[in-house]
């Protein structure tokens, strides 16, 4: 090598992929001709910092050492890329291996982006709560716990070859002073910078450190020239950091544009640092001027050709070891998809789980437990409408939500939300946007403090949610709040985490990096799972996203055959929703997109969802038995044709009673015109279509109509009646529930069922019960209610009872239907709370028949393989059901394994087969069979 050649691998330049073309021809300028010997990219994108990289590695002679400034991942400096959390966040997780799993899937982006240098970890102790630079950027301000996570970090980015660097040496965390504008005094004893800051480094540097990057500090006890920059210190550098602590790696100086460095110009600080002992120059300005000048000082004797050539053989050994020597240009190839997988963003949701730290819990409030008794509101302050965080709330039991992107600031404002907040026993209040500025108290107003406390005074328990740095807590120490959650940071993942938190799906287990009042550094209350449904990755759970991924394949095909509109579709495996989305729209003419929230008409799913759950509850309370006679609690049927059905025979569908009730129905249809009204009034209360009411005593009229109604003549040899699936099997359990329980079936369901479960959108007639909520319009009906049916069930014969009937009438959301069918997964068991007894599940979903598939409700899989709407790979303990209206629901204990899929097929006309004949659902299903 030439010297010019040797001088210029000194220089790691700044450059940026976000710039225009004569930044580019520079950058490539001082590869060709100053044979500079690295880069550090800084704002830009991966593909086009790729496209740079190869260019600016062609354009060198010696291949370029390729750095960034990445502490919490390539989000830190690039767009479209992964940020994981910051050092903070981590510093507050029991868990040091997984810290080494950051690092190591950091390096493998960085070594997928072309990238060997990392200029992380941060190994400052934050002793200093003010310091104005470092924060959250450290670990915390305990010096073992710092060490530990460092040395996770380091060897993750190492183990993939890329060059982790420690900084900022000697150690940054008690400055008051922000480095890049002006140069900060550590006023350290001997003894402090000796057993403290230099902590981590010698922890470090003992291990396999391959990088130190020196900082601007000014610190006397080590050197007291006046104003002088540890960076340039032979005292710091070569005396403390290479002889006393025998550091052998690469010595990287600080950006050497910032303030902290001085005011000497440019080449004279290169050459100073390299005097001191630094083998890099980060961010150097001016490099012709610099390379002549070191130039200079050889000639002069001011810097030995032997120090210059034992500086640039450190240089070339790591440019072999982080495979220079084998140099391939980066393959642009799914590159974005490469950088984001599926695998990097489950380990930031486990990161982001295991970091959200509990530091009260009066009385154990969290987890939130049953919620029949609870009424719920969040106040979310700070932050947008529709935030992630409040969304998720929403997923887990009904809340009031109140969003306030300005922060309260008097009294007047704090009354006004107390008022909208009405008479909520439980209100959670995050905080978001919070400020790491002790000056402005974290952002949190006086007023907001206020809010928490006038709300215990009215005897309302308050569970505060801080998504802001550990010491944004400090406001909080001395409100009356019965549960605070530290959350650290305010990114969509943690919002997403913390409402799991709160209801249980996931355990509190993070602890304080630092101490806050009587909240001290290391602890951190613990919450166990309670078995409600987590939210995460296929991943998580052992299946692929990638496979997945052609669901949407197919719905779309689906939608553009005009199979339906649009659909739900819900996949959960052990214990959490891994799949969760909605497509196309309410109609097939309107812009209306489905969401999660949009309400569906479930049709015979309200046989298992409703009815088959209340005469389960019923059965396990004794107040039901399933060998007994139905007519013996409906003593209507004693002297009749039904007098000898079971109550296991209504559920089996082996009864003898026909499919419906279809000449009852015509004959309703037909009645005369006083017996409907177009208006709801005092005598016509029962709701059949949008505009059609009709008289209450047409129930009555209907039910009898069912007692009187003829058997089918259809035996076997034994004289047993055969299998028939029956909806009048499931109106007469509605009226066996009623009869026994003394409450009509929806106000039984939502007391005993649904409102401890958290479950609010299941409900008949939602235009009375869930009134502004998107509804899925069903059939246009020109023969019966001559309107398009949105709303009000589209089963008849349901309608023709009011909508409230045990064979059909719910509707619902997908999320809501998945606690019920984990809950029924679990034996029982959900949400801390047992609904139904260990064996109750089992005895229903067992065979009991040998004249059809069919269980006690349930739907079981079809022999022949042959199924439209389950997959061939289920297994022989799964079970489920279907809905007319283009609906599917199956469990498979084996597999642990829910499928909810649920479409508005008879839009606009119930004719459309598209989905059986296409067997989209089996297709659906066996997608997900096929990732696991």
């Amino acid at each position: 090598m030439t010297r010019e050649q040797k001088i210029g691998q000194f220089f790691m330049v700044a450059t940026f992929s976000n710039r225009d073309e004569a930044h580019y021809q520079y950058i490539e300028t001082l590869v060709r001709h100053y044979n500079i010997g690295g880069l550090i990219f800084f704002q830009g994108g991966p593909n086009r910092q790729a496209v740079l990289t190869n260019r600016y590695q062609a354009a060198a002679n010696i291949p370029l050492l390729i750095g960034i400034d990445g502490e919490w991942g390539l989000g830190m400096r690039l767009d479209s890329t992964m940020d994981f959390p910051k050092q903070m966040t981590l510093g507050a997780l029991r868990d040091t291996a997984i810290v080494y799993r950051m690092g190591a899937e950091i390096g493998r982006q960085c070594k997928r982006l072309g990238i060997h240098i990392n200029f992380a970890p941060v190994s400052d102790i934050n002793s200093n709560p003010s310091n104005p630079v470092i924060g959250n950027r450290s670990f915390g301000e305990s010096k073992e716990n710092v060490a530990l996570k460092a040395v996770a970090y380091m060897k993750g980015l190492q183990h993939n070859h890329v060059i982790a660097t420690a900084k900022h040496f000697p150690g940054h965390g008690d400055a008051s002073t922000d480095s890049h504008l002006a140069l900060p005094t550590i006023s350290r004893s001997v003894t402090q910078l000796n057993d403290i800051d230099l902590y981590p480094f010698r922890k470090l540097i003992a291990d396999s450190l391959m990088g130190v990057v020196t900082g601007h500090l000014h610190v006397p006890v080590v050197d007291n020239t006046p104003r002088l920059a540890a960076t340039l210190s032979e005292k710091v550098v070569t005396e403390l950091l290479k002889k006393e602590l025998g550091f052998r790696g690469l010595v990287f100086t600080d950006a050497l544009n910032m303030g902290g460095i001085g005011k000497l110009p440019a080449e004279e600080v290169n050459l100073r640092a390299l005097m001191a002992g630094n083998d890099i120059l980060l961010y150097p300005e001016n490099v012709p001027d610099a390379v002549h000048k070191i130039g200079s000082a050889i000639d002069e004797g001011k810097i030995s050709q032997e120090l210059i050539d034992e500086k640039v053989k450190k240089i070339l050994r790591a440019k072999y070891w982080a495979d220079l020597h084998k140099y391939k240009p980066i393959q642009l190839e799914n590159l974005n998809r490469d950088l984001n997988s599926s695998e990097a963003q489950l380990l930031k949701q486990e990161l982001c789980e295991q970091a959200v730290t509990l530091v009260k819990n009066t009385n154990n409030l969290l987890p939130i437990g049953p919620l029949d008794t609870l009424r719920l509101a969040s106040v979310s302050i700070g932050t947008d409408y529709g935030n992630a965080f409040q969304k998720m709330l929403g997923r887990y039991a009904p809340f009031k939500q109140l969003t306030y992107g300005e922060k309260p600031s008097n009294d007047h404002s704090v009354d006004e939300m107390i008022s909208q907040i009405g008479d909520a026993n439980v209100v959670v209040v995050s905080f978001h946007r919070m400020s790491p500025s002790a000056r402005w108290n974290y952002g949190v107003t006086s007023a907001s403090l206020n809010l928490i406390n006038r709300l215990k005074q009215k005897g309302v328990r308050v569970v505060v949610c801080a998504f802001g740095p550990a010491y944004a807590l400090r406001p909080f120490v001395g409100t009356q709040a019965d549960a605070v959650l530290c959350a650290y940071e305010d990114g969509e993942e943690m919002q997403r985490v913390v409402p799991q938190i709160v209801f249980g799906a996931v355990p509190a287990k993070g602890v304080m990096p630092v101490t806050i009042g009587d909240w001290k550094i290391g602890n951190g209350l613990l919450t166990a799972p309670n078995q409600r449904l987590a939210y995460s990755l296929p991943e998580s759970v052992g299946m692929r996203s990638g496979q997945l991924r052609h669901i949407e394949t197919v719905i779309q095909k689906a939608i553009r055959d005009r199979a339906f509109p649009g659909c739900q579709v819900l996949v959960a495996r052990k214990g959490k929703v891994v799949y969760d989305k909605s497509f196309g729209t309410l109609t097939y003419n309107s812009f209306e997109r489905v969401t999660d929230e949009t309400l569906y008409d479930l049709a015979s799913l309200t046989k298992v969802l409703g009815t088959l759950q209340a005469v389960m509850i019923l059965n396990e309370r004794g107040a039901i038995d399933l060998n007994q006679k139905v007519a013996y609690y409906l003593t209507e049927f004693q002297n009749g044709n039904k007098r000898n059905m079971t109550v296991s025979d209504v559920l089996l569908h082996q009864t003898g009673l026909p499919a419906g009730l279809s000449r009852a129905i015509e004959r309703a249809k037909s009645s005369g015109v006083a017996d409907y009204r177009s208006v709801r009034d005092s005598l016509h209360t029962l709701q059949v279509g949008p505009n059609l009411y009709a008289s209450a005593a047409l129930r009555d009229s209907i039910w009898q109509w069912i007692v009187r109604t003829p058997l089918t003549a259809r035996v076997d040899e034994d004289g047993r009646y055969n299998f028939v699936y029956s909806d009048l099997s499931f109106v007469i359990l509605q009226k066996l529930v009623e009869r026994v329980s003394k409450q009509p079936l929806d106000t039984f369901l939502n007391e005993n069922l649904y409102k401890s479960l958290g479950v609010s959108s299941l409900c008949f007639n939602p235009l009375q019960c869930q009134p502004g909520m998107k509804i899925a319009p069903t059939e246009q009906d020109t023969y019966f209610r001559n309107s398009l049916l949105q709303g009000t069930v589209h089963d008849q014969l349901a309608a023709l009872q009011g909508g409230i009937s045990g064979h059909a009438g719910l509707f619902g959301d997908a999320t809501d239907i998945a606690k019920i069918l984990q809950m029924n997964l679990q034996r029982g068991n959900y949400g801390g709370h047992r609904f139904l007894m260990p064996g109750t599940v089992p005895l229903f979903v067992r065979t009991q028949s040998d004249r059809s598939h069919r269980v006690l409700g349930w739907d079981k899989p079809e022999v022949d393989g042959n199924s439209v709407y389950h997959a061939a790979q289920v297994s022989p303990r799964s079970f489920g059901h279907t809905g007319f209206t283009g609906n599917v629901v199956w469990v498979d204990p084996d597999y642990d394994l829910v499928f909810i899929f649920l479409s508005n097929r008879v839009h606009p006309s119930a004719g459309n087969t598209l989905i059986n004949t296409q067997k989209i659902r089996r297709q659906l299903h066996e997608i997900i069979y096929q990732s696991m």
